[in-house]
């Protein structure tokens, strides 16, 4: 890629080895009767700790060595409390019995399940023993659940015995009809030829025909074969591949990124930082679900380096079992989605809940409106609200806030670049854009996803050769080393050909006193291309709001152009279970009511 100025690389040389915050600056080249050109949308943040060339199985003994006390799980829905070290020795016990089922290292194994024990000592135990960890969205159906344990050639799953409405080994037994007569340990299935083991967390006495039951695991084990996981670690590369996400999808099937035990390690260790962890001891309300790297990353790892407790109000999100939780285990810090926060603060200005004080609230896994940062703060009476913006390809994140930060900051950027990171915003062309420009926001460091899982094409679509990692997001970039999201490229409206980005309407309408939630949508028109419709939530569910009304709100303060064309009211936005707004939905749903 050309660039529009010049450095020696003595001088490069000399930037690159200097660890210091700042960022990193070099002069335009200026011919004569030239200005100098804008300072590009680059910056290398090379932080002052080093990275650690650590696996995840490492990293969870030296967990269990420094806080073998510290509880580091406890499951309220379960009524479960681990220590580190009752951890450690659950996860090796775990990990020798995948090899005396005949799995090897490298093997894919599939974990089905909500928040709980079972997920947090599984995806550990497939790490220590040098397996791949696939984490399978707990929503998915049947054909759903096929597609994912074909796609990587899963050999052996854990899942509950049900969830909600959700009956996984009957729809196992949907799929694979083998598994109702087949030894435990030893299905072939004509549908899933890679499948061999199906294990089943039950609190029933009575056993699933084919499956082995996960708590059996545990005891068919000897404290020989246990010991032994403890020297494949030296065998097994922090380069190596730990565990692999399904990216969402909406539209086609979804991506599966394979993340290496590096990029989780040391992501962990930096989001930790930042966090605060370091300073004193935290007992946090984890409400993402595991299955995301937010819960994996920014819950279950981060919080090994520092000794920290993670407390999971239950198998999956519900405000008032957090509260309990926040109130019962005394909780000083909170983990949530923006649409988590906003139900959380509903439920407590219903409730009559006297909570703790509360030092830190992180949001992240969508973009947050300023309102809410601001709600966030005084209704659960938080110190200080920190958000984390990235991407899963990324290994979690990729911009989070600094430590005490101003109010501004925080309510108009997503932080600041990580440690050990590079960002640059380009136009359409790869340009890089002038600093403080939109554009598309690439990073590149020791984050980044292996690839895809045999999809060399869709993994050349996004990291091209010199490694920069294409997000997908409408971005600006500032010399202090902060960013701010604009939106999504692909969801950017362009009506008339005014390109319009739906967070900067959906912030600005959130202010509506009435307005609890908002998200727009561009939908098709045949005069203007696109119109914006802008789906709402109201605060009081027995008000209404009238379009005209919003209107006249907008007028005099938003671009005549940006003001919604149609206004739709609803209860409840359909998401994921990570808790991401499914807009495609609303579209449909759009569609639908225009036929």
């Amino acid at each position: 890629m050309t660039r529009i100025f010049t450095l020696k690389a003595t001088a490069w040389s000399a930037c690159r080895s200097f660890h210091s915050s700042k960022v990193l600056t070099a002069t335009p080249t200026v011919s004569d009767g030239q200005h100098h050109e804008q300072r590009q949308s680059y910056i290398h943040h090379i932080g002052k700790q080093p990275l650690v060339y650590r696996n995840v199985g490492q990293h969870l003994r030296l967990a269990a060595e420094k806080f073998p006390n510290n509880e580091a799980i406890v499951s309220c829905h379960e009524q479960k409390r681990l220590t580190y070290s009752e951890v450690l020795e659950k996860v090796d016990r775990l990990a020798a019995s995948f090899y005396q089922l005949g799995l090897q290292k490298g093997d894919r194994v599939g974990i089905w399940a909500p928040n709980g024990t079972q997920f947090y000592l599984s995806t550990l135990a497939a790490a220590r023993a040098g397996m791949i960890s696939v984490v399978i969205n707990p929503a998915y159906q049947v054909p759903e659940i096929e597609y994912a344990l074909n796609k990587v050639g899963i050999k052996a799953i854990i899942a509950n015995e049900n969830f909600r409405t959700q009956q996984y080994y009957g729809m196992l037994t949907q799929l694979a009809p083998e598994l109702a007569s087949c030894n435990p340990g030893e299905l072939k299935s004509t549908k899933l030829p890679s499948l061999s083991a199906v294990i089943i967390d039950s609190e029933q006495n009575s056993r699933l025909p084919g499956a082995i039951k996960f708590q059996d695991l545990f005891s068919s084990i000897s404290e020989s074969e246990r010991s032994k996981i403890e020297s494949l670690q030296a065998r097994i590369s922090p380069d190596s591949g730990v565990n692999i996400q399904f990216t969402s999808g909406t539209t086609g099937h979804p991506k599966a990124a394979l993340m290496s035990h590096f990029g989780f390690v040391n992501n962990a260790i930096h989001i930790g930082h930042r966090n605060e962890f370091g300073q004193r001891y935290y007992r946090i309300c984890v409400q993402t679900p595991f299955f995301h790297v937010f819960g994996m990353v920014i819950g279950i790892i981060a919080a090994m380096n520092y000794g920290a407790t993670l407390v999971l109000p239950g198998p999956g999100f519900k405000a008032i079992e957090s509260l309990e939780a926040i109130v019962k285990e005394k909780c000083s810090a909170i983990y949530g989605t923006p649409t988590m926060y906003v139900d959380l603060v509903r439920q407590l200005r219903e409730s009559n809940f006297k909570l703790p004080p509360i030092d830190l609230a992180v949001t992240g896994g969508a973009r947050c409106s300023p309102k809410l940062f601001t709600e966030i703060q005084e209704a659960l009476g938080v110190r200080q609200v920190k958000t984390v913006f990235g991407m899963t390809e990324a290994s979690a994140v990729l911009f989070q806030s600094l430590f005490n930060e101003s109010k501004e900051k925080v309510l108009e950027t997503v932080g600041h670049l990580m440690d050990h990171y590079e960002a640059k915003v380009v136009d359409k062309d790869g340009n890089t854009v002038p600093m403080g420009a939109s554009g598309e926001l690439w990073v590149r460091g020791y984050g980044t996803m292996l690839g895809y899982w045999n999809d060399n094409a869709k993994t050349k679509e996004t990291i091209d050769v010199d490694r920069w990692l294409r997000t997908g997001d409408q971005f600006q970039l500032h010399d202090d080393g902060y960013g701010k999201i604009v939106g999504r490229i692909k969801e950017m409206v362009i009506r008339g050909g005014e390109n319009i980005y739906p967070k900067e309407l959906e912030d600005f309408l959130n202010t509506h006193p009435n307005v609890l939630e908002t998200h727009c949508i561009g939908v098709p028109d045949e005069r203007m291309g696109e119109e914006i419709c802008a789906y709402v939530r109201l605060r009081d569910a027995t008000k209404t709001l009238d379009h005209g009304k919003v209107k006249d709100y907008c007028k005099g303060k938003i671009a005549h152009y940006k003001v919604p064309r149609y206004l739709r009211i609803l209860d409840d936005f359909p998401k994921t279970t990570s808790g991401k707004i499914q807009k495609f939905k609303l579209l449909e749903l759009f569609l639908s009511e225009a036929k």
